[in-house]
């Protein structure tokens, strides 16, 4: 049988198509590979292969497929399809190269071998270099000249013979070729061009330009002042640099403030090469000497030094989209406040602060505009309309968002609540990036036709408070502002990370489908945007749903959309209160038999006597009775135990403020609480209630060790922290989370 089809995979081979027992070898070595990438087993790597070709989405095998994949997480199933997107495309890549290389009538079994060997796709190129089409380089002129033969003899490195009186024979005015120097000068480029396409040496000069690099930065102008002065006579090794100093330096020399440069040590390169090329004596040792020394200086180098930088930026992308994506899922994920009347403001200077009420379930009440900021600084009519409509619609929070004039609508505010004597007033501040990309995009205009860019921005101020995830969505991910370097990175990928990030958290938290807007259903599990406008088209046509097997009448949405939305859309006063849970309909029959096997009933669900029986369920001794898996049923009996619960409802509410904190007032030592608004590589920007937030540095975050800010706060932590130190003329403070002795 594996003679049968080895025979097979060489038919294939030679007719340049794909057999079915090719097709199966790259599988199977693309599975391998990811299982020792990621160190998974196997056959967890295989089902999870499997139901992605399925066209089941990760986070519906993650929740709903647990028995096949072992329980493996969002993240492991990302890096499956991932890798696995990658890895194919390498394989067609691989294909794509063989058979180019096999019409040019070149292709030996080495060459296929190592390229079906290659790992990645900087290795494929590099064996693919030789044979690729060039522009016109002094070889290929060479080349055309006749020279190739002596290039030929110069690699052969013979021992006896007169250098010239060998090149004295490729001398031909019709060739182009005056001299015999000209012709070992074209010899010596052809090998040249020979050893910087040489794929060992381009993979061994890659390797020790990273490890023994130094970049070194200088200023353009030293004279002018920007926020690259601390690279302004910078130098540090390759291999230590971190992500976020990549990112900066880029950013510098591509605003052509810095001059950046590569140092590598070339004796050792040259030493390299010349191990790999000259094999002992000859006539020619001088000659190659300096054809090993033009190659790298003129071909090498520079194309090195391009793919070490490329690929340090890479690894720097890779960290700040991680980075920012950590953020932003915290962010989203932040605990609505809910049951409160609110009012936006959108703070203003000239135009003045527009102003949004809008009710506990986020319905637009009225919308006002008041001038308390300068230059109109009308204070005392601001703060009567302002008082008018907190009694009127009995507001309880006021909310603003964190642009232009923020700091001076607070105190404003702030003074206002101390007068409000007849109700219990509190206010927050909210970070308001994307607001007005929201405001100005074609959905918000569809939301609120009738109103102008900043009106519609002070409504989505108010609604962050009451539900983040739900306001968020509407907004470009990468425009919330929770990153780092954002656009200084492939903007796809971003787009492609957040973009999951926001999958993730949509499907984690859940949706209600009666009142879900269509920008939130578009990123449940299998609901595109076309799918999320026709079922609130249906909605809207035929009211409320009532049953989660309603979803099914809707256009378009076909067997595979229901399997895969179904679970994470919510019907809160349904027929099945069942279809108020994470619980998906597949599993509604175990459900059935796990109430008859511990004699409840349907209508206890909510209860604290149901609660109780299923904390004492023993889900191992349960699960082969029911015909479930183990991890289905300990989902099912959490979700049972508390239907219609809101993950967010675990996460620390908000700092409210009464009151306004000046820098001024800040001295080192004192203590603040305050709320965690972004974390970057070196360290955590902390709202404390002031105009800027402070930075804690990574080395102020705990008393021991900190590899990553990331491994001691979050995005919306509510931290403690004290006072470092206070620079008035620019306005910074540093924090430390570390107590002071």
């Amino acid at each position: 049988m594996a003679n049968e089809q080895a025979i097979q995979v060489e038919e294939g081979k030679a007719a340049g198509e794909l057999t079915e027992a090719m097709k199966a070898a790259i599988q199977e070595r693309i599975l391998k590979q990811i299982a020792a990438e990621l160190q998974l087993p196997a056959g967890r790597v295989k089902t999870t292969m499997g139901l992605l070709d399925e066209g089941n989405t990760i986070p519906f095998i993650a929740r709903y497929r647990k028995e096949m994949t072992g329980e493996l997480d969002e993240n492991q199933l990302r890096d499956i399809e991932e890798r696995l997107t990658y890895l194919r495309n390498l394989e067609d890549r691989k294909l794509e190269v063989i058979r180019l290389i096999d019409e040019q009538g070149k292709l030996t079994d080495e060459l296929r071998g190592a390229i079906e060997k290659s790992v990645k796709l900087q290795e494929v190129e590099d064996l693919y270099r030789p044979y690729r089409q060039k522009r016109k380089t002094r070889a290929s002129v060479a080349k055309e000249k006749g020279l190739e033969p002596l290039a030929v003899w110069i690699v052969s490195q013979p021992k006896q013979g007169d250098v010239l009186a060998e090149a004295g024979r490729y001398v031909s005015e019709e060739k182009g070729v005056a001299t015999a120097d000209e012709a070992i000068q074209g010899a010596m480029d052809i090998v040249a061009e020979q050893i910087a396409d040489d794929a060992k040496v381009r993979a061994w000069v890659r390797r020790h330009t990273f490890e023994q690099g130094i970049l070194r930065t200088e200023a353009k102008n030293a004279e002018q002042e920007s926020v690259y002065e601390m690279y302004y006579a910078y130098q540090e090794p390759v291999r230590k640099l971190p992500p976020h100093r990549i990112l900066a330096i880029n950013r510098g020399e591509r605003e052509e403030v810095l001059k950046v440069a590569l140092d590598v040590p070339v004796e050792r390169i040259h030493e390299y090469i010349a191990k790999q090329y000259v094999k002992g004596p000859s006539i020619v040792r001088d000659i190659l000497t300096n054809v090993i020394e033009d190659a790298y200086k003129r071909l090498l180098a520079s194309s090195i030094e391009r793919e070490v930088r490329g690929e340090m930026t890479e690894k720097a992308e890779e960290k700040a989209i991680e980075v920012f994506a950590e953020n932003l899922r915290n962010l989203l994920l932040q605990p609505p406040v809910k049951g409160k009347v609110v009012l936006g403001v959108d703070p203003a200077y000239r135009t003045g602060c527009k102003l949004a009420v809008v009710d506990d379930t986020g319905k637009m009440l009225e919308i006002a505009v008041t001038y308390p900021t300068p230059p109109n600084n009308k204070v005392a009519e601001a703060k009567a309309k302002i008082k008018s409509l907190i009694e009127k619609y009995g507001v309880e929070l006021i909310v603003i968002g964190n642009g232009t004039a923020s700091r001076e609508t607070e105190q404003f505010v702030a003074d206002l609540i101390g007068e409000v004597k007849t109700r219990k007033l509190q206010y927050l501040i909210v970070n308001e990036a994307g607001a007005s990309v929201y405001s100005a995009s074609k959905l918000a205009q569809t939301e609120f036709p009738d109103l102008d860019v900043a009106e519609r921005s002070a409504i989505s101020i108010a609604r962050r408070l009451q539900d983040p995830l739900a306001e968020l969505v509407k907004i470009e991910p990468k425009a919330i502002g929770v990153g780092q370097y954002q656009h200084d990175v492939t903007q796809k990928r971003l787009d492609e990370s957040l973009k999951f990030v926001v999958e993730s958290a949509v499907n984690h938290v859940g949706v209600d489908v009666n009142t879900a807007s269509p920008s939130l259903l578009s990123y449940v599990s299998g609901v595109n945007s076309t799918l999320a406008k026709n079922i609130v088209k249906y909605r809207d046509d035929n009211g409320k749903f009532e049953s989660r097997a309603q979803l099914q009448k809707v256009p378009r949405l076909g067997a595979k959309a229901f399997e895969q939305c179904v679970g994470f859309l919510r019907i809160g006063e349904g027929k099945n209160p069942l279809d108020n849970t994470p619980i998906h309909p597949e599993s509604y029959n175990v459900v059935d038999k796990l109430f008859k096997e511990l004699k409840l009933e349907l209508s206890q669900l909510g209860s604290a006597q149901l609660k109780d029986r299923l904390g004492q369920a023993e889900p191992e001794e349960l699960a082969e009775k029911l015909g479930v898996g183990v991890p289905t049923l300990r989902d099912i009996i959490g979700s049972l135990q508390r239907p219609g619960r809101d993950p967010r409802e675990d996460v620390p509410a908000p700092i409210f403020r009464t009151d306004v904190l000046q820098i001024e007032d800040l001295t080192p030592g004192m203590e603040l609480k305050g709320t965690v608004r972004n974390v970057i590589d070196f360290g955590a920007f902390v709202d404390i209630g002031i105009k800027n937030d402070g930075l804690v540095h990574i080395s102020q975050l705990s008393n021991s060790f900190v590899k990553h800010p990331m491994d001691v706060v979050s995005v919306g932590d509510v931290v403690t922290v004290w006072v470092l130190n206070v620079d008035l003329k620019k306005g910074r403070v540093g924090l430390t989370m570390r107590k002071p002795s």
